[in-house]
């Protein structure tokens, strides 16, 4: 897997194992646990073919122009600028995860995607595993919310590969109000995963996409966001599941090409967004802000689950 120095300490390495006990017997959907959006796209093959996600247009612009179209791709795909153990050591315990398999390639193997091809799933996996593995009190919830290029065979060797990786460590699906921090320890479970597929219907460890909803906002406004992460969490005790605060804005055509060459964090997110989110951190959980504000460096895009 490509990695690069570490960035971050791990201060936050083990926060779920030192949460005082009134917290760790509450039901885990009424704490608020900070996540990431893209959380795979901290590195995207400028080399590999244009993702099955995108748009005809863009495969088109990028068989033109090659590598240099694939160049300016990078600056808007790439949404994390942690590796999947910063983000860990950060404190980051729930992971947006999008997939597909790389058309033309033989094999079943599964990469992570958003516009481009990032790292193979199996790396990402065992490096969440072997964190999961030194930090036996923490937490993870891996969220498979979109599938490109994938048939039958592909889910299944995705499922299978998930059971492989981490083992007894894989949380059943139960009742979200049964699911408490205390419950998890005493089966000695780390990994939740939800998996928005027919596929996994029937695999015991593996959660229907629909005890994790994502309300999605779909704007470049940061009040119009704020006005829909308050208005979604409110309704969420009417679902009875686990809820994501997508804290992200969405760049149109337009936003992409007025901001080229800046990319997405520089142009939209450190722009316009970032203090937006910070006040709206504050006013919801003084310790999950302080998670985010103790950390010099940060996910470009946030996800927070409660």
């Amino acid at each position: 897997m490509k990695t690069r120095p570490a960035g971050i300490g791990n201060v936050h390495a083990d926060w779920m194992g030192s949460l005082p006990s009134k917290l760790s017997a509450m039901p885990l959907r009424h704490l608020a646990v900070p996540g990431s959006h893209d959380s795979f796209t901290f590195w995207v093959d400028v080399h590999a073919p244009v993702g099955p996600d995108q748009k005809v247009y863009v495969k088109y612009l990028a068989t033109m122009f090659s590598v240099l179209a694939k160049k300016v791709m990078v600056k808007w795909s790439m949404t994390q600028n942690l590796t999947f153990k910063e983000q860990l050591d950060a404190g980051i315990r729930y992971f947006d995860l999008r997939v597909s398999s790389k058309p033309g390639e033989s094999g079943n193997e599964i990469y992570f995607i958003h516009g481009l091809f990032g790292h193979k799933v199996r790396d990402g996996l065992l490096e969440i595993s072997s964190f999961l593995g030194r930090h036996r009190k923490e937490v993870v919830f891996l969220d498979f919310n979109h599938y490109y290029a994938m048939e039958a065979e592909h889910h299944v060797y995705l499922i299978s590969m998930l059971q492989e990786v981490f083992g007894s460590k894989l949380c059943n699906n139960c009742a979200v109000e049964n699911v408490t921090l205390d419950y998890l320890w005493e089966k000695k479970y780390q990994v939740i995963v939800f998996y928005h597929h027919p596929s996994a219907q029937g695999v015991p460890v593996m959660w229907p996409g629909n005890k994790i909803p994502a309300p999605w906002a779909n704007t470049t406004e940061p009040i119009k966001l704020i006005e829909f992460l308050e208005t979604t969490l409110k309704e969420r005790d009417k679902q009875g599941s686990f809820h994501v605060s997508q804290a992200i804005l969405t760049p149109t055509v337009n936003t992409v090409a007025k901001g080229l060459l800046w990319g997405l964090r520089s142009y939209l997110v450190e722009r316009s967004t970032f203090s937006h989110i910070v006040t709206y951190l504050n006013s919801q959980s003084t310790a999950l802000n302080e998670i985010w504000q103790r950390n010099r460096q940060k996910p470009a895009n946030h996800h927070v689950l409660g």
